[in-house]
């Protein structure tokens, strides 16, 4: 399992490309029409209940869920991304967490996402994460994962013109649901689909599950 210096350098990357990532990435919901057509599927399934944002970026998609009418909780690894997401979107609540450590409460809420924020998880702290993930949500509650399809690890040094230090783990579908059953989760459906020509061309997949 990594050590904290690895989730110390995913942190820093993000906080480095927060204010253009918020530029590029903030309006993508507008032609995802795939993940919005999930969203709306998890924000019925928490029936009024709190939707988690769980690796929430700038909170485009915490904000567009609040914008329907759903309460929200983000949560992110790198406090320039929460506090970037605080300013854009002041109908949501965001929080500053990690994954393996999620700072809410046992069964906080009906339903959460994660949408490509465990693509930078080490394989040994995809289980933990899940299992915590199944810790704050509601029996029954709802979870959509998002990721690249596939087997290998890109490491970015330099993104938009800044320096980082980032891994970004593609995953197989099985494998994440194979990992998900193992936490406790019970995989209602799974789909993949080919990138939209406006965002970076890797194969997705998103897994909708329930807690058992």
């Amino acid at each position: 399992m990594s050590n904290s210096a690895d989730h110390g350098r995913v942190r820093a990357s993000y906080d480095v490309v927060a204010e253009e990532y918020q530029e590029r990435v903030g309006g993508e919901l507008a032609f995802k029409v795939v993940d919005r057509a999930l969203l709306g599927v998890v924000e019925e399934a928490a029936a009024g209940g709190v939707v988690a944002d769980l690796g929430c970026g700038p909170g485009h998609v915490a904000g567009w869920l609040a914008g329907r009418g759903a309460k929200v909780v983000g949560v992110d690894l790198s406090p320039v991304m929460v506090e970037l997401a605080r300013r854009e979107h002041p109908g949501a609540e965001f929080r500053e967490g990690d994954l393996l450590r999620l700072p809410a409460a046992d069964g906080e809420f009906a339903a959460a996402v994660a949408l490509y924020s465990v693509i930078h998880l080490e394989p040994a702290e995809l289980l933990p994460a899940f299992a915590e993930m199944r810790r704050v949500l509601q029996p029954s509650g709802t979870l959509l994962v998002a990721f690249h399809l596939g087997t290998e690890v890109r490491r970015l040094d330099e993104w938009w013109g800044h320096q980082v230090d980032v891994d970004f783990h593609f995953l197989e579908l099985e494998t994440v649901a194979g990992l998900l059953a193992e936490a406790g989760f019970i995989v209602g459906a799974r789909l993949e689909r080919e990138a939209y020509p406006e965002e970076a061309q890797t194969r997705r997949g998103y897994l909708l599950a329930r807690r058992d």
